[in-house]
């Protein structure tokens, strides 16, 4: 038996270089475009910072307190109003909830105008309630008005 044999063709064209025919070169690596010193310069100049950042943090806050303990209670506020709408949306959704709060609220508003507001006497004395709430709260004498 013979051994076929095999013919080694070189293409006609070649439109890729191949990259094992390619010996002996080696890509280098660009020289630094910066300095060690370069770097320490960068690096004293963050330390700098970062060492003379709890002043300015502390001056900042000293400076606006005001606005920002009044923007902080804003944000307070607003958080508060969401957790409480998504407690009664979550209430809301439990049968028989719902209507139990609805009649309480109807029971209430039947027993504060009975107590209150069908009698003159007792519209004076809500009025004279409400008046020591409120210097209570501005911290005024109620009679100024």
């Amino acid at each position: 038996m013979q051994e076929p044999e095999f013919t080694q063709t070189q293409p006609k064209e070649a439109t890729v270089p191949d990259i094992n025919t390619q010996a002996g070169t080696i890509t280098k690596l660009q020289p630094p475009v910066q300095s060690q010193e370069q770097w320490r310069k960068y690096g004293e100049q963050v330390s700098d910072f970062l060492a003379t950042l709890p002043d300015y943090v502390g001056n900042f806050f000293n400076d606006y307190k005001q606005p920002l303990v009044s923007v902080g209670l804003i944000v307070g506020a607003i958080v508060a109003v969401k957790v409480l709408l998504a407690v009664l949306d979550s209430l809301n959704d439990i049968p028989l909830v719902a209507p139990t709060f609805e009649l309480i609220g109807i029971g209430y508003s039947a027993w504060f105008v009975y107590r209150y507001l069908l009698k003159a006497s007792t519209r004076q004395e809500l009025t004279e309630e409400i008046t020591t709430l409120k210097s209570q709260v501005v911290g005024q004498d109620g009679t100024e008005v």
